[in-house]
């Protein structure tokens, strides 16, 4: 596909938003049966990194919880880089143990053409925007959330705004990025540089350069932001959800979007689309928890709590949180990636991009 049909300018942000995220955690599985009728109380949710958090107080703690005392059905919660949930789940095909999982593009459309996932049209996802939900309704964003990069306010006086500027000596051993191909963010370096620089080749001519100041690969973004905080890295990618409800504990994090030099901030949509795996062992326990995400009192969590923005259009927060957040988005351009064609290339894309970055 031609790079200047990759990826498609659609909406600048000037005003109010829609999202929602939070922090990190871990967990564990469970392999025991359940019938349609309710078996075991119990459901097992595969996620990527963000909306939990350490101290407990993230958006999926409040939201699980609440499930729990609700319906009686504990959650088992595993985490990981968007691309190892995928294939943690491929390898278990023969033993499915997840019964939900949640992953951010293009990994949740990378599980749906491996089969991973069945169709389930959860209660709200009327109310989800169209591009953020599957039309034959394998998954559905739960989350709403932006790509983005941190700084440390501390070591920097003002964030850099080029990708150009990240290329200076100042940087070396100091910047770091999550892994495409691997963590949902990573992946969405890549494709932020293809945009912003007009295709796959120009975005590795890039990101070839900038490897003499990366410190290396991460298979998780969520780690890289209290280096940050610390001064260990000045610059690191993230997203807006995640790094927002860091920085209420990590004071030094501050978010920014790279330009291309002369062009505008940009960022595109990267939500936490959540599907109900196929063959899973407690198929209707994870439709009562899909159907929960999505629920108003959830949505309504999702900036107060999650420090991010609601998958719900209907939902429309006014908190304090929300304030800042749209704040922060003001004048940043926003752009669709051709998911379809990500999810068809992505193979290729990485492949590039390791070549051209010898990693």
């Amino acid at each position: 596909m031609p790079s200047n049909r990759l990826l498609r300018i659609t909406a600048a942000v000037t005003g109010s938003l829609a999202l929602t995220a939070g922090l990190t955690a871990c967990g564990g599985s469970s392999s025991a049966t359940d019938s349609e009728d309710g078996g075991e109380k119990v459901v097992t949710v595969y996620s990527a990194d963000g909306l939990k958090s350490d101290k407990g107080d993230g958006w999926y703690d409040k939201v699980f919880a609440d499930f729990t005392k609700k319906t009686g059905i504990e959650v088992k919660y595993v985490e990981g880089g968007s691309g190892e949930m995928v294939q943690r789940a491929v390898r278990e095909k023969t033993n499915t143990q997840a019964d939900v999982l949640i992953t951010l593009p293009p990994f949740i459309q990378q599980a749906d053409g491996k089969g991973l996932l069945q169709a389930y049209t959860p209660q709200g996802a009327d109310k989800v925007n169209g591009a953020n939900k599957s039309s034959e309704g394998k998954w559905t964003s739960v989350v709403n959330n932006y790509f983005g990069f941190i700084y440390n306010k501390k070591e920097l006086p003002a964030a850099p705004k080029t990708w150009e500027e990240l290329l200076d000596a100042k940087y070396k051993g100091k910047l770091q990025y999550s892994t495409p191909g691997v963590a949902g963010d990573g992946t969405a370096v890549l494709i932020k540089a293809m945009h912003d620089f007009g295709g796959k080749d120009q975005a590795n001519e890039y990101l070839k350069k900038l490897q003499a100041n990366n410190v290396g690969p991460s298979s998780s973004t969520s780690k890289l932001a209290p280096k940050t905080d610390k001064g260990e890295l000045l610059v690191a990618n993230g997203d807006v959800q995640m790094n927002f409800a860091q920085s209420k504990s990590m004071p030094n994090l501050g978010i920014w979007f790279p330009a291309k030099d002369g062009g505008k901030p940009t960022t595109f949509s990267l939500p936490y689309a959540a599907g109900l795996v196929d063959k899973a062992p407690h198929t209707e326990n994870g439709k009562k928890l899909l159907d929960h995400l999505l629920s108003e009192d959830a949505q309504k969590l999702v900036s107060g709590v999650g420090g991010g923005f609601p998958a719900r259009t209907d939902v429309k927060p006014t908190d304090a949180n929300a304030v800042e957040l749209t704040k922060l988005m003001t004048g940043v351009e926003i752009f669709e990636p051709d998911w379809a064609d990500i999810d068809k290339n992505l193979t290729s894309y990485v492949d590039a991009w390791k070549s051209a970055t010898g990693s």
